[in-house]
């Protein structure tokens, strides 16, 4: 790949772009646009923005992905996690439905798109590996009670406020009185209908004879048919006269060029929820992607997906919209009818296009409780609350984190879960290596293999201590390794030699290195030979560097039997 290439991934796919790839693109972008327009109508409306806000931020940031973008089948847009992010930050400074309110929603798209694309330009992509997929589960499954909480307003018709669930519930139950029968009867039968449509409409087309292809689009397509059921009932019978909100006229045109607020005053106050947004959106999209390419055998190259993710943002800050990223559902949806590459997405955009230019008219009379149950059974689907359960049975240190991220984000908001889930998976991290795996080890009888003297039955030697440390050495654990090397000194008189068998050490920081020297010099005070065995080659290599090993009361051995053959006969 050329450097240019490297950055420009269109140049990559595109020259060798065939006949065959483009009937698959096309066909997987006329699916995946007819699920994109109500899907995105909907995501405007939960961040708090005019419907056709959604249309606009779906299609010059997927054109721009395109482009910029490594994976092949990733579709970029409004999501529901982001949309709701969208609506707290903007919240916070402006009121909603003012052009404030609008202009403060481009420069979170636009800091957004500025953060993404310098973390990977600095290739930093490997900042996703800092939120454990524990305390993200938590997160998203606290996110989907949110969202769907959220919509509960336009389902009853009521004008409840909240950013927790606690606001929420507490404002639908002061409005409760105030609820619209009909609204209700139009939301619920739709959300009825959805998960209908989810579970059980494919199995009686498929007993009607219909081909599994057409039924698979049928499924897809449900969205659609209760968005022209609703709107044809509200338009034939006057609905929207009698109590029921409707989306109202939606302006016919392209995304119009849009600028910016550059006031240094809101930026700083937009800075923070842009970088949890910036996250949440990259780890959200590198995980779809990653996982729909590892089915194809193909890779993304998570520094350059920062890249196309960050030049996205940048075209929905200057289009009319607000903040993207790969969105799950739509990216399987685009995975599963065949799309080959990116440029499927680039003939999403455009079926988008005509959509805008041509069909809005049509959505005049389309209820917003439809539009919410659209939001909530998208968002149901990511709640998972085993999640729970299971880490529970596993790690009691992970399921405290996915508790905690969980618990926050309800109680406090999503801005102080995402904080809460940032914060404990560096806490766990360090939690888990603060305490690392050390096993005192034996041979194997007959070979020359090592392994735990409490979990086999070995070979041990009498004034001779082999110590396996099953992690890397650095500041949080070094003050431990010193504290268990001498409280073992303390229980065993007759030691005379201790081996330190570093075969799954990857890295000894300074901090460690004066741990080191600091037992290397206990031993020595005392008579004790301090050895070290199967040191990898980096570290060895900075360790040349030092006075350690001129100084070390021992050897380094090449291999663990190697210091027991010579140790043991000492």
């Amino acid at each position: 790949m050329t450097p240019l290439a490297r950055y420009l991934p269109i140049l990559d796919w595109g020259r060798s772009y065939t006949g065959a790839q483009m009937s698959s693109d096309l066909i997987a972008a006329v699916i995946v646009t007819i699920m994109l327009i109500p899907q995105s109508l909907a995501y405007a409306l939960l961040a708090g923005l005019p419907p056709e806000a959604g249309i606009y931020a779906s299609i010059v940031p997927i054109l721009l992905y395109a482009v910029f973008g490594t994976s092949r089948v990733l579709a970029v847009g409004p999501v529901a996690v982001v949309s709701l992010m969208t609506a707290v930050a903007v919240g916070q400074v402006a009121e909603q439905g003012t052009i404030g309110y609008a202009l403060a929603a481009l420069s979170l798209a636009l800091l957004s798109g500025v953060m993404l694309l310098a973390m990977g330009l600095l290739r930093l992509g490997f900042l996703a590996n800092f939120l454990s997929h524990p305390v993200i589960a938590g997160f998203i499954t606290a996110s989907g009670v949110l969202i769907a909480a959220s919509q509960l307003k336009h389902i009853l018709g009521v004008p409840a406020q909240g950013h927790t669930l606690l606001e929420m519930a507490a404002s639908l139950a002061a409005h409760g009185a105030e609820t619209s029968l009909l609204t209700l009867a139009i939301g619920a039968g739709a959300v009825a209908f959805l998960f209908w449509v989810r579970k059980g409409l494919k199995p009686l087309l498929l007993r009607l004879g219909l081909p599994p292809g057409l039924a698979d689009f049928a499924v897809k397509a449900g969205p659609v048919g209760a968005v022209v059921a609703t709107t044809v009932l509200v338009q034939a019978y006057g609905l929207h006269t009698q109590g029921v909100a409707i989306v109202g006229a939606v302006p016919q045109s392209l995304p119009p060029l849009t600028l910016p607020s550059f006031s240094l005053e809101l930026l700083n106050t937009l800075l923070v929820p842009a970088l949890l947004i910036s996250v949440i959106g990259f780890v959200e999209s590198v995980s779809v992607a990653q996982t729909l390419a590892a089915r194809k055998r193909q890779r993304i190259d998570p520094d350059q997906e920062l890249i196309g993710l960050g030049a996205a943002n940048l075209g929905a800050a200057f289009t009319g919209g607000f903040p993207v990223t790969g969105g799950f559902a739509r990216s399987v949806v685009n995975y599963d009818a065949g799309a080959e590459t990116p440029a499927a997405g680039a003939f999403t955009a455009a079926g988008l296009a005509i959509a805008a230019l041509f069909l809005t008219p049509l959505v005049y009379f389309l209820p917003k409780a439809t539009l919410a149950a659209t939001i909530i059974v998208a968002v149901l689907s990511l709640v998972d609350f085993s999640i729970l359960k299971r880490t529970w049975v596993y790690s009691k240190a992970d399921f405290l984190a996915v508790a905690a991220t969980l618990l926050m984000t309800l109680g406090l908001g999503v801005e102080a879960g995402v904080s809460a889930g940032v914060i404990m998976s560096l806490l766990l991290h360090l939690y888990k290596t603060s305490r690392p795996h050390v096993a005192e080890v034996g041979r194997v009888p007959g070979t020359e293999h090592f392994r735990n003297i409490r979990r086999h039955k070995v070979e041990t030697s009498p004034g001779l201590l082999s110590l396996r440390i099953d992690e890397s050495l650095y500041f949080v654990n070094a003050r431990f390794l010193e504290n268990l090397v001498l409280d073992r000194l303390a229980r065993d008189k007759d030691l005379r030699n201790v081996v330190l068998m570093c075969s799954a050490v990857n890295e000894i920081d300074y901090s460690a290195l004066e741990n080191l020297e600091a037992i290397n010099q206990r031993l020595k005070e005392q008579g004790i030979g301090l050895h070290l065995s199967e040191v990898k080659g980096p570290v060895m290599d900075r360790l040349q560097k030092t006075h350690f090993l001129e100084e070390l009361n021992g050897r380094v051995y090449l291999s663990q039997f190697h210091a027991w053959q010579e140790l043991s006969a000492a």
